[in-house]
């Protein structure tokens, strides 16, 4: 062999050998890293083998629940529930096997149970694994119970676990309603009684027919239903026995939250052009979209007249009205996404009232009280300007609180009024308490919209007696506006509450 070829021959088998050990250890770690992860693999199989094998059958591991009772509250007779639920926990290590979930069944209606994702009357065999949990699902549907006032119904789901009975009380009132679909009154109607009416779709009260809703009456409107008036609405209720204008939701919209907070739930009341001779007397109506809405009548007959009610919560305003001729007097006006209460020209009257906007679930897009078609600028010669006086009212909120500003020239007067800005009297706005603070119990954070007044309310005291119509002596709680020989501003009169109770209005 060559000289050259020796050291070469042997640079290549050195080479050689150097990858072949470089191979050697790679191979040796990787089946290092194999043998871990099939170790894994195998550990995690007799883990799971072991969770899933291993029960306990002492009689003292049982269940744990989320809840002893689970609440429907008021729910309509013959109409679906919605969902509501609680939690089974295992706080063991070992798996849990529940022998057996039975519900009584003694009801007068129907409870329907879906446990850890699977339907039906009676489950066997359910499997919890150690400190795992399960979740069961209940909805329900009543039978009517044939009573006008709400009737508790009851059942009992029973868990046999390890040879010991746990259960949970499963409770609903039922209330019975009258459904009316689309209905149109075309002849003089009472509706009364304390069972609620339903409506679906729009309630029509026909030309010349008077609709009366006497004291304690109750309607409940579906989604997007509505009222329409072409002839003439009488809403009677009484102190302490309001007639009631609300959605038909009675469930919880979030925890143990009402869903009556929640504005939008049906479309409201409007007022035709033929309609005059209106009332609303000691009514609430609440959650709205488009609150009450008053077509343009002109100002020869009082077309609405408010006295002691709350119009309260609705998507746009909770007060419309166009050229027409509105009272109101010792009444709530709050919150709104848009204008509380929107005027447009027209013959006003508003006395001991409280305009407020807390409104929660959208931004507020206008003043509180907005006031259109007053100035000879607005004017075009169809309908005579706006005429309206505002006595002893609350104006404030989270929004401008009135707009325009500047009532210079028209036939506006703001008297003794409540406002949170700064300001100064003119002609228009008289003696009116400027950068004040009403002091509501409202909490928005907390849901409380309360507009009466807590202890240090710059509104006590301070309304002008002479201005404090006839009418208005009591207020919506029945209490006496003079009981202190003054008169606070707005719709309520306080009432003195003890520190700890400053922050909940009694």
């Amino acid at each position: 062999m060559h000289k050259l070829c020796v050291p070469l021959v042997a640079f290549y088998i050195g080479v050689i050998n150097r990858h072949r050990v470089t191979l050697l250890m790679y191979m040796n770690k990787m089946r290092y890293i194999i043998t871990i992860i099939a170790t894994a693999i195998l550990a995690a199989v007799a883990l799971t083998s072991c969770i899933e094998d291993d029960f306990t059958t002492s009689s003292n591991d049982t269940l744990e629940f989320s809840v002893d009772t689970l609440a429907f509250d008021t729910v309509l007779t013959e109409e679906g529930t919605a969902t509501r639920r609680f939690t089974v926990y295992n706080r063991h290590k070992k798996m849990l096997n529940i022998s057996s979930i039975t519900l009584d069944g003694n009801t007068g209606g129907r409870f329907y149970v879906n446990v850890d994702g699977v339907s039906g009357d009676a489950f066997s065999n359910v499997e919890i694994r150690g400190e795992d949990s399960i979740f069961v699902f209940v909805e329900a549907t009543l039978d009517p119970t044939g009573n006008d006032l709400p009737v508790e119904i009851e059942d009992v789901m029973r868990f046999v676990t390890n040879g010991v009975e746990q259960q949970v009380v499963i409770t609903a009132w039922g209330q019975d309603v009258t459904r009316l679909h689309a209905p149109t009154i075309d002849t003089d109607t009472h509706l009364a009684g304390i069972k609620p009416y339903v409506i679906y779709d729009t309630m029509c009260v026909a030309e010349g027919v008077t609709l009366t809703l006497d004291a304690g009456t109750t309607l409940m409107f579906h989604d997007k239903a509505a009222m329409v008036v072409d002839g003439t609405l009488h809403a009677l209720g009484e102190q302490g026995n309001e007639v009631n204008l609300r959605g038909d939701r009675l469930d919880n919209v979030v925890g143990g939250t009402d869903y009556d907070i929640m504005s939008g739930q049906w479309d409201g009341i409007r007022f035709t052009s033929t309609s005059t001779g209106n009332e609303m007397r000691y009514v609430y109506m609440r959650g709205s979209t488009s609150g009450v809405v008053v077509d343009s009548a002109g100002i020869g007959n009082r077309k609405l007249y408010l006295f002691n009610s709350v119009l309260h919560n609705a998507t746009s305003s909770v007060l419309t009205s166009r050229h027409a001729w509105v009272d109101a007097v010792g009444c709530e006006f709050s919150d709104a996404s848009g204008a509380v209460v929107s005027l447009t020209g027209g013959y006003s009257r508003f006395a001991q009232c409280t305009f407020a906007n807390y409104y929660l679930f959208d931004v507020i897009r206008g003043a509180i009280l907005t006031l259109d078609y007053l100035l000879p600028d607005d004017s075009d010669g169809s309908a005579p300007l706006m005429d309206a006086h505002f006595d002893n009212c609350v104006i404030y909120g989270n929004a401008t609180e009135i707009s325009p500003g500047d009532l210079t020239g028209s036939s506006v007067l703001v008297r003794n009024c409540l406002f949170g800005v700064s300001g100064s009297d003119d002609n228009n706005f008289i003696n009116c308490v400027w950068e004040a603070d009403p002091c509501f119990f409202t909490v928005r954070e907390e849901y409380i919209f309360d507009y009466r007044l807590k202890n240090g309310s710059d509104a006590i005291g301070t309304g002008d007696p002479s201005l404090c119509l006839d009418e208005a002596v009591t207020d919506r709680y029945g209490i006496n506006r003079f009981i202190r020989g003054n008169v606070d501003i707005g719709a309520y009169t306080w009432v003195e509450q003890e520190e700890d109770e400053n922050t909940t209005a009694q």
